[in-house]
């Protein structure tokens, strides 16, 4: 027994375990490489999983804003339309106005009065005239306000008038102007008196 070498069959086992952990290094770094790239593809599928998810939430919204913005120009065209519609209608309802209004100022002039001049500024009526009293013009002020296409008369000058004189009783003339409001429509001040006599007369809401 003191004869025998153990020296090669040491070497060989030796190699024997060099060999096996290089092979166990080899499988290890292979296993991780492989780990490595499945890794790298679900990621990348991810994300182009996350992409295409994108694309498709960008391509909804441009359709979303193109469809607000036909909206809009609806929206535009629709406004367009309803006031013209007003205009229309509103042209519609004041068309017998004017006719109205030189009926009723002729109809409630009294006599021994006469008017001059008229102009018209929006609603106001300027009127300018002669009169022979100041009687005739308050009567006259009386008889416009109390007529269903005009209101609120407010008499803004009246003096005598030396110069002019009717011919046969020699009764001196006073110049007058006042102003008088036209009402577009018959009735229009009686109704915006209800609707603030209403809203007034309403009790309020208590909670």
């Amino acid at each position: 027994m003191a004869g025998l070498n153990l020296l090669p069959w040491r070497e060989k086992a030796r190699e024997e375990k060099k060999k096996q952990f290089f092979t166990l290094v080899g499988v290890s770094a292979a296993l991780a490489a492989v780990g490595v790239f499945a890794a790298h593809l679900l990621m990348q599928n991810a994300m182009d999983y996350q992409n295409e998810r994108n694309q498709l939430l960008t391509n909804e919204i441009t359709q979303l804003d193109k469809q607000i913005k036909e909206i809009d120009e609806l929206d535009k065209t629709r406004q367009a339309l309803l006031d013209r519609m007003q205009i229309i209608e509103d042209l519609q309802s004041t068309r017998p106005a004017i006719v109205h209004l030189f009926d009723e100022m002729v109809n409630a002039l009294p006599k021994g009065m006469y008017l001059l001049h008229l102009k018209q500024d929006g609603t106001t009526v300027q009127l300018e005239g002669k009169a022979e009293s100041y009687a005739r013009v308050s009567s006259y002020m009386n008889r416009l306000d109390a007529s269903s296409w005009l209101s609120s008369s407010n008499l803004n000058i009246i003096s005598t008038d030396d110069k002019a004189k009717q011919k046969d009783d020699d009764i001196l003339l006073r110049d007058f102007k006042l102003d008088v409001k036209q009402l577009l429509r018959q009735g229009q001040e009686e109704e915006a008196k209800d609707v603030t006599s209403n809203t007034a007369g309403k009790p309020a809401n208590t909670k």
